[in-house]
């Protein structure tokens, strides 16, 4: 990439498409300057609280979500406790029964799905787009205001007395009969669903209109293509699941009968709606942990990623075929034999261009000039975890093991590989890789490293029993069990002790290291991308002089030829 100086025709034609105000015309001299302003220099509330820029915004969630982490993480603490004995001696079921529903509506909602977009898209992609900002600042600035609103709500719901019908809602339990509050939790939900559908178009308009000039769709850096088929499922699939808790509330509230048989309505119904969101957003929660894998494997094997179109497409691929297989949810319902055996092959079909985006990134991997760094290391447990919830997930589009293994642990095994093994170690990934961006600062790297082994480790440790638990027959959400599934479960908790270590240590040192740790250059990882081109924390507007992309995306030299670190 060269610099503005020498394509001002190039630059002109950016100023009038994003109608910038004119710089001075000493701008257009090689002239020396003092360092740009940073965003993080003003330190007021009311700077932060009225900002709209993005890279603020995103640290904005990030403040927020940890704080919905936190508190999810002490519900499954909790229940994890009570499941070290059969008899289930800490809490009563009821109690039970509020805390997965508080860890599952607060994790799924109120941090995986908005964790990665919310936060790394926010940040970095108008870096990597070589604009300015989104392209609709105030609105960005509202979707959080929007999320505040709905996490608030739901968290009101848990102080007054929480909600006993587990994440999905399931009526017409939740619908009719439930004595929780469960109109209000929805509420929460709904309204955050507004902050997801803001953001996305956000971000679809923003890669149309905002990119650099000379950065075709095929110079796209893969975190963007990723981004970009999120923001398709924000925009298209979150109105069903407002439209469905609508549905539910109205026949809690007035006894419309929408979902209760009593009042003619059918339960399957609620389940088609909320699946067909829900599944694709478990591809919410996961297409950005992959567009942040493959910068980081590209950037620590100092390599062009193998099969750059392919893994761009897969992202597609992912988004579109995600819409069509939410029947695999309902294999034990009355659907019929053919019907499942439709969504089984489908669900097999949407396992392929995931398949291409692992068998690429190992690709990639040989022969690079691999730096084993922090970032690299969690982007290496994501490819092990995430392999085996794919291959796992496999099992459950089998009809004859899903009827086995339904509603059992191995479900809870293989969800929480994919979201926790690897859209969590993807988002520790990306938030250690672009840190020294974020911060200016270089966070304790052996640290960082024993972090990760860490958490890989308490990871496996607390969920694989739990795939030999689901296949011997403990069904999921039940605060008691037969004794001899003690073993596993103690195991289980044993290793949930380890994780929270590992995901308590980066709060530590990352904030250590933004007052304490070693100045960051501007591109201390030697990686390519227009993020790494301006200062380290970024100026208010991203860049001193508008870049423009005159090389092809990931053009890393050939080994022995490296680019060294600033």
């Amino acid at each position: 990439m060269t610099g503005w100086r020498s394509r001002k025709d190039e630059y002109e034609a950016a100023r009038v498409r994003r109608n910038l105000m004119p710089l001075p015309v000493q701008n257009y001299a090689v002239v020396e300057k003092e360092e740009p302003p940073s965003y993080l220099q003003e330190h007021t509330l009311r700077s932060w609280l009225f900002t709209t820029d993005h890279k603020r915004i995103g640290l904005l969630y990030l403040f927020t979500i940890i704080v919905f982490f936190v508190i999810a993480a002490i519900a499954a603490a909790i229940m994890r406790l009570n499941l070290l004995t059969p008899r289930g001696d800490l809490i009563q079921a009821e109690t039970y029964n509020k805390l997965f529903t508080t860890h599952g509506v607060l994790m799924v909602w109120f941090f995986l799905i908005p964790s990665i977009p919310s936060v790394l898209g926010n940040f970095l992609l108008p870096l990597m787009l070589g604009a300015r900002d989104l392209a609709f600042p105030k609105l960005n600035l509202l979707s959080w205001y929007i999320f505040i609103l709905g996490g608030a709500i739901a968290l009101y719901a848990l102080l007054v007395g929480g909600v006993d019908t587990g994440w999905t809602f399931y009526t017409p339990y939740s619908s009719t009969y439930s004595n929780s509050h469960v109109a209000l939790m929805a509420a929460g939900v709904f309204i955050n669903g507004f902050s997801s559908i803001l953001t996305g178009l956000n971000f679809i308009v923003t890669t149309h209109k905002l990119r650099a000039p000379g950065m075709t769709w095929f110079r796209l850096r893969l975190f963007v293509w990723s981004m970009y088929a999120t923001s398709l499922i924000f925009v298209l699939a979150t109105p069903v699941l407002a439209m469905t808790l609508t549905l539910m509330a109205l026949e809690r509230i007035w006894h419309v009968g929408v979902f209760d048989p009593a009042l003619g309505g059918d339960p399957l119904l609620f389940q088609h709606l909320f699946w067909f969101y829900s599944h694709p957003a478990v591809y919410i929660m996961i297409l950005p942990g992959m567009g942040v894998v493959s910068e980081l494997i590209c950037a620590f094997a100092k390599k062009r990623v193998f099969g750059y179109t392919f893994v761009a497409f897969a992202s597609m691929a992912i988004a579109l075929l995600g819409f069509l297989v939410w029947g695999h949810h309902m294999f034990v319902s009355s659907q019929s034999v053919f019907t499942g055996m439709i969504f089984s092959f489908l669900s097999f079909a949407v396992a392929v261009p995931s398949a291409i985006k692992v068998f690429n990134w190992t690709a990639t991997l040989y022969r690079g000039s691999i730096s084993l760094d922090t970032p690299m290391l969690y982007a290496i447990g994501f490819i092990g975890l995430f392999t085996v919830g794919g291959m796992t997930g496999l099992f459950l589009a089998t009809l004859g093991i899903d009827v086995h293994v339904h509603d059992t642990y191995f479900v809870i095994a293989h969800f929480h590989y994919i979201m926790v093994g690897g859209m969590v170690m993807a988002f520790m990934g990306g938030l250690h890789f672009w840190w020294p961006k974020i911060s200016g600062r270089m966070y304790p790297e052996f640290l960082g490293k024993m972090t990760a082994i860490v958490t890989f480790i308490g990871f496996n440790l607390t969920f694989f029993p739990q795939f030999i638990l689901g296949y011997l027959g403990m069904p999921r959400r039940y605060h008691a069990y037969p004794e001899q599934f003690q073993v596993y479960n103690v195991l289980s908790t044993a290793g949930a002790s380890i994780l929270g270590l590992g995901y308590l240590l980066p709060l530590c040192y990352l904030i250590w290291s933004c007052r304490y740790g070693k100045r960051a250059g501007n591109n201390p990882w030697g990686a390519k991308g227009f993020e790494w081109e301006t200062t380290s924390p970024p100026p208010v507007h991203n860049f001193e002089q508008p870049p423009v992309q005159t090389e092809e995306v990931y053009n890393y030299p050939p080994p022995g030829h490296e680019a060294v670190a600033d």
